[in-house]
């Protein structure tokens, strides 16, 4: 395959097969024994990717907690004493608050997490098994989570 067709890992795996250690030089044991293939350079990453998406779900989380916070004081504050008008304005609020980047990490969670955390199927159930009783997939957000945070 030509250099400009391969992507950077293919590149990295080709350059890592080429010994540097001298000219004459005989291979390490290790660099003999160890399985050079773009499968074993993936897994070698510093963190699962289900890891990664997992922190960037809590990460985007409170990020919206903060945001809310800020709304829901700004709407506090204008609305004053009249309790019943704050909490009609923050229920049509919460029902229109963006959280479709959030879901979309969610979904791309239940979806593949049970691939990259190589979880064994349950024959009875038919489905992976569950993580200590729970079960791994993470409920989308929406206006209830929203009025749960901050409620009216």
């Amino acid at each position: 395959m030509s250099e400009e067709r391969q992507s950077p890992v293919e590149r990295r795996i080709d350059d890592s097969l080429i010994d540097r250690g001298g000219v004459g030089q005989p291979l390490s044991r290790r660099a003999r024994q160890t399985k050079r293939s773009v499968e074993a350079y993936l897994a070698a990453g510093v963190m699962p990717r289900y890891m990664e998406r997992l922190r960037e779900i809590e990460m985007a989380m409170a990020a919206e907690r903060r945001r809310m916070e800020r709304s829901y004081r700004k709407l506090r504050e204008a609305c004053g004493d009249d309790l019943a008008l704050f909490a009609g304005r923050w229920r049509a609020r919460a029902r229109s608050w963006p959280l479709d980047h959030v879901n979309e990490l969610i979904r791309e969670h239940n979806e593949w997490y049970p691939v990259e955390a190589a979880l064994p199927l349950d024959p009875r159930t038919r489905d992976y098994v569950s993580i200590r009783g729970h079960s791994y997939r993470r409920t989308e957000l929406g206006p209830e989570w929203v009025l749960e945070q901050f409620p009216p």
